[in-house]
């Protein structure tokens, strides 16, 4: 593989980047008409804020791509829509704990909105403004605010539809607040002065049946997704393989004209999320399996939606009918990299117990035997060589199996194994600090991260890039010993030892070390 020619790696290897695009960010043909419900990515680690380590962080990020710019509604949750945080403790692909969200918005001026006299005296009128703030917004005052949300938090036991209910509350009240998005530094005064103003929307919950309480955070925050975005739709127009020696080396001495990690390489630099962040006690989500959960987010909406003619703030249309998914996010990069477009709607409104459907586009993935379909005979004409396939022959492809479906054993994986698309932590893993933390997870000697559970520092597109092409079926470091993991053998492997990236660098220190752990939004103005 060291006699590449750029032309012949950049031709496979930027293909198979074309699939990897995002990590759920309009993932599927469906939601992208609904962005409020859009899940973006899903992360599920062992707090490794010092002191934490009792507990377990699990955040749900939704409505994608947004400008911090986005005014002048900026991105409210939809207040039809219910997003759900299951938990399965035992195996068995199904929930047996379940978080509930529920929004509500409202207008200042005890809901009738903020007026202002407008005309001479004797012909005065007071009319609504239009602006979701007249004045600055701070941690002491929010009079000037004419937006606000709001929701409620449940905690479901058993079956999310059937199980037993608890509404969660926090300083003697069942409605948790949400700050406003990061107007500007006009209206919030500067960086420091939203950070405290957003501080105050992280709620302490006692949970029940739980010795210890729980944190729970929803609010605009810095996308923490990284990929290189843009050019991987031109075409690919750079060379999806390491450009240095190692990562960030900055000594070009890894393939000639290969892509270097760099923050430019980054488009979603600018831009934030919204995150549904939880804290729980490890002991109180583990049940009886053997500490290792499997864990998604979901986001269901009411059946019929009637809009109304004569719509208002209050009611611009009628729900009704059942409750019905519309997004599902277990382990990143699925419904992108490994579900044909066909089923993809189909996946968004599945369950886990249900993903046997799904199987052979684990099994028998369509996208390398396709990458080798259209170039095996330019790369053989390419480089003098006779490659039989580019696509890794190990059929079934367990070592697919094992990092989507069922975890890794002695890892990852499950009391009872049920083949199932779920993000898999075991809790019993010692967090790494954010310092200390390895961006390529289990893959870089780091049993806390990715697929091992995920967590914001992790790089998921690169590791997804190399496993799709066969990286577990090389040695990979575990204690500091290279190991095949006896799911498939090197030779199934024709490409899998090389270092597929899109050139964008992420890893912990780019995030907070503390709970919600996600950045501060950007700014709209600064």
């Amino acid at each position: 593989m060291q006699n590449y020619s750029r032309f012949a790696l950049a031709t496979v290897a930027g293909a198979i980047a074309l699939s990897v695009s995002a990590s759920s960010h309009r993932e599927a043909p469906a939601v992208t008409q609904t962005p409020t419900v859009d899940s973006t990515d899903f992360y599920v680690f062992n707090s490794y804020e010092s002191g934490r380590e009792d507990y377990v962080t699990l955040i749900a990020n939704y409505i994608p791509l947004q400008d911090a710019y986005g005014g002048p509604n900026y991105y409210a949750m939809h207040p039809q829509a219910q997003y759900v945080i299951h938990i399965d403790s035992d195996g068995d692909a199904v929930e047996d704990l379940s978080f509930v969200f529920d929004f509500d918005a409202r207008l200042g001026a005890d809901g009738n909105g903020i007026e202002l006299s407008v005309g001479p005296e004797g012909n005065q009128k007071s009319v609504g403004v239009p602006l979701k703030n007249v004045g600055p917004v701070s941690l002491d005052s929010s009079a000037a605010a004419n937006f606000f949300e709001s929701y409620t938090l449940d905690m479901v036991q058993g079956s999310v539809r059937t199980g037993t209910r608890t509404r969660l509350s926090a300083n003697g009240s069942e409605s948790f607040g949400k700050p406003l998005d990061y107007i500007g530094n006009k209206t919030f005064g500067s960086e420091a002065g939203y950070q405290q103003y957003a501080g105050q929307f992280v709620y302490t919950t006692e949970l029940p049946g739980c010795d210890m309480p729980a944190k729970v955070f929803v609010g605009q925050r810095k996308d923490p997704f990284v990929v290189n975005l843009g050019k991987t739709f031109d075409l690919v127009n750079y060379v999806p393989v390491e450009g240095d020696s190692a990562p960030g080396a900055g000594d070009g001495g890894g393939f000639p004209g290969g892509v270097t990690q760099s923050a430019d390489n980054d488009d979603l630099t600018d831009k934030n999320v919204t995150s549904l962040a939880l804290e729980v006690p490890k002991d109180c989500i583990t049940g009886d399996g053997n500490g290792v959960i499997g864990a998604w987010t979901t986001a269901s909406l009411p059946q019929a939606n009637i809009l109304n003619p004569n719509a208002t703030f209050e009611k611009p249309s009628v729900g009704g009918g059942a409750m019905t998914q519309v997004s599902r996010l277990g382990s990143p990069l699925v419904n992108e990299l490994v579900i044909g477009i066909a089923d993809k709607d189909r996946f968004s409104t599945s369950r886990p117990s249900d993903d046997a459907q799904f199987a052979d586009y684990v099994t028998h993935p369509a996208l390398p035997e396709l990458l080798n379909l259209l170039f095996l005979d330019a790369v053989n004409a390419t480089l003098g060589t006779s490659f039989d396939t580019l696509a890794p022959t190990n059929f079934p492809r367990a070592d697919l199996v094992a990092a989507f479906l069922t975890g890794f054993e002695g890892v990852n994986q499950q009391a009872t194994v049920t083949a199932s698309e779920m993000l898999r932590l075991n809790t019993g893993i010692a967090a790494v600090s954010a310092e200390a933390q390895s961006s390529f997870g289990v893959a870089g000697d780091d049993l806390a991260g990715f697929p091992n559970g995920r967590r914001p520092g992790d790089d998921v597109v690169d590791i997804a890039l190399r496993v799709a092409m066969g990286a577990l079926c090389y040695p990979i470091p575990v204690n500091g010993e290279p190991t095949n993991l006896g799911l498939c053998e090197e030779s199934d492997a024709n490409v899998g030892n090389v270092p597929f990236t899109d050139g964008a660098p992420v890893d912990a220190t780019m995030m907070d070390s503390s709970f919600p752990y996600l950045a501060t939004p950007l700014p709209g103005s600064e």
